[in-house]
C-alpha cells in the first residue's frame, strides 16, 4: 500500500506561482512513478505530468512550459511548482502512484494509477 497526501492548493492571483506537494509513504519512494492530475467541476480528470523513478518528467501540452516536477527522496516527497496561473486551471490537484512499474514509458492516463491522493483545492481568481 502506498499512502498519498496533497498540500498546498490555496486561493491565488492570475499570474501567480504555487507550488504543490505530494508526500508518499508505505513503500520505497524510489520504486514509485507520481503523477500530477487535476479535476475541474463537471469535468474528468486531466493529466497534468508525472516523474519517473530517475527523475525523468512529461508534461500535458498546456502546462510544459510552465509547470515544474521534481522529487525530494529525502523528504519522500513530490513538488509541483505551478508558474503563470490562468483562472481555467482552477481545480482539485491530485497526486497518484505506481509501484513496480518498470515499462519505457511514464503512464500519463488516471487508469494507470494505483494509488491516490485526496487532492487539494487550487483556485485561480481573475
Amino acid at each position: 500500500q502506498v499512502q498519498l497526501v496533497e498540500s498546498g492548493g490555496k486561493l491565488v492571483q492570475t499570474g501567480d506561482s504555487l507550488r504543490l506537494s505530494c508526500t508518499a509513504s508505505g513503500r520505497t519512494f524510489e520504486t514509485l512513478i507520481i503523477g500530477w492530475f487535476r479535476q475541474a467541476p463537471g469535468k474528468g480528470r486531466e493529466f497534468v505530468g508525472a516523474i519517473g523513478r530517475f527523475g525523468s518528467t512529461v508534461y500535458s501540452d498546456s502546462v510544459k512550459d510552465r509547470f515544474i516536477i521534481s522529487r525530494d527522496s529525502a523528504k519522500t516527497t513530490v513538488n509541483l511548482r505551478m508558474n503563470i496561473l490562468k483562472p481555467e486551471e482552477t481545480a482539485v490537484y491530485y497526486c497518484a502512484a505506481i509501484a513496480g512499474y518498470f515499462g519505457s514509458r511514464i503512464p500519463t492516463t488516471p487508469g494507470e494509477y494505483t494509488y491516490w491522493g485526496q487532492g487539494t483545492q487550487v483556485t485561480v481568481s481573475s
